[in-house]
């Protein structure tokens, strides 16, 4: 009995411990995956999307919808296709005002701004509230859960100017 609950107090100790640890490199690995997301957006490369993307992906949108991997993928093969085919052109960029990990683990909150360009240059902003969870896959970062909402249009350019430029690693590893 007293050897089980040493185990189990050890284990308890070392779990919270790794749980608690904030890493400016995992940071920078993961901004990493984010300048890849970027880039799949700007290039409409729907294949970057699925390379930085766990198979075992949940991806709720808006809210209101659940999809797996393969249909989030082939949704965005579809998109971006459509957009390249009119002329339409993509610009994302998010600000964090949550960004926790321990060395497998991940959880960013924030605010995304997604530009779109239609061919005689008109712009449509769009704006949402993010929450991605990135899982360590054979020492790669991915994403594994991603959820996003408007928030029934509630979030807008202040919210997105109030959050954390990607840069500003600092505001997520100071102690508090």
């Amino acid at each position: 009995m007293f050897n089980k609950f040493i185990l189990f107090t050890l284990f308890l100790v070392v779990f919270t411990n790794q749980g608690n640890s904030q890493s400016l490199n995992n940071l920078k690995e993961i901004n990493k995956v984010w300048d890849k997301f970027y880039h799949a957006f700007d290039s409409l490369d729907y294949k970057l999307l699925a390379e930085i993307h766990s198979r075992k992906l949940v991806r709720i949108s808006g809210g209101n919808k659940i999809t797996d991997y393969q249909s989030y993928i082939n949704n965005y093969k579809t998109r971006f296709k459509k957009a390249k085919d009119n002329n339409i052109s993509n610009k994302i960029s998010l600000r964090f005002f949550e960004r926790i990990n321990n060395d497998s683990i991940a959880s960013e909150r924030g605010i995304y701004k997604l530009i779109r360009i239609d061919n005689q240059g008109n712009k449509q902003t769009y704006h949402g509230q993010f929450h991605v969870i990135f899982k360590k896959e054979v020492g790669m970062w991915k994403i594994l859960m991603d959820y996003d909402s408007n928030e029934e249009n509630s979030i807008g350019e202040k919210d997105y100017i109030k959050a954390h430029a990607i840069d500003e690693l600092d505001k997520f590893t100071q102690e508090e």
